[in-house]
């Protein structure tokens, strides 16, 4: 794929809210999320909400990861400075590519609506295994600053020069997979 298509593609993606605090009705961040990308003409490929513990977070983003189906992942909460947030340090051992950009920029446009508090997200994008994963701040306003101003963007393959949908539609299938030998030596 070109990088920049004429048609859209829809993706597959998750969504993983992080929080000690929330639950399903109260996850306006997660929701949001769902709602922009549905609303883009994406597929919701699943959606968890976890404490935010590094184990929990990042067996999530494994099964997504390894999933043949999930282009995508979206995570909202768990980026501060709190000694419970642990998003990153959950995430970052899993990427096989750091999206350095996604950080700065993130700030960057942050910055314009919520001042010098932006230097306290650890906003974060990275690849595995032709995923593209990005770690937001748990804020329904951060959430909708981040798709509208960077996301969106990125999983359209119309957008122009580039986006990620090329590479994230490379990943390889469910039949591409793990393979196990049945027998593992000659039979007598």
């Amino acid at each position: 794929m070109s990088r920049g298509s004429q048609t859209f593609v829809p993706l597959n993606v998750a969504v993983l809210t992080v929080s000690d605090t929330r639950d399903f009705p109260e996850d306006t961040s997660g929701q949001l999320f769902v709602d922009k990308l549905t609303e883009a003409g994406h597929v919701l490929a699943d959606r968890v909400l976890v404490r935010d513990d590094v184990y929990q977070i990042r067996s999530v983003v494994s099964q997504w990861i390894a999933n043949p189906q999930v282009h995508a992942v979206l995570i909202t909460g768990g980026t501060g400075f709190t000694t419970r947030d642990s998003t990153p340090e959950a995430v970052m051992p899993l990427l096989d590519k750091h999206v350095e950009g996604f950080g700065e920029l993130f700030r960057q446009v942050s910055y314009e609506e919520i001042g010098t508090s932006t230097v306290q997200s650890r906003a974060l994008a990275g690849l595995a295994n032709f995923t593209l994963i990005c770690c937001v701040p748990g804020s329904t306003n951060a959430c909708r600053t981040a798709w509208t101003r960077i996301i969106a963007e990125q999983l359209d393959a119309r957008h122009r020069p580039c986006n990620f949908v090329g590479l994230l539609t490379q990943k390889p299938q469910a039949d591409q997979g793990v393979r196990r030998l049945d027998n593992c030596g000659p039979r007598e």
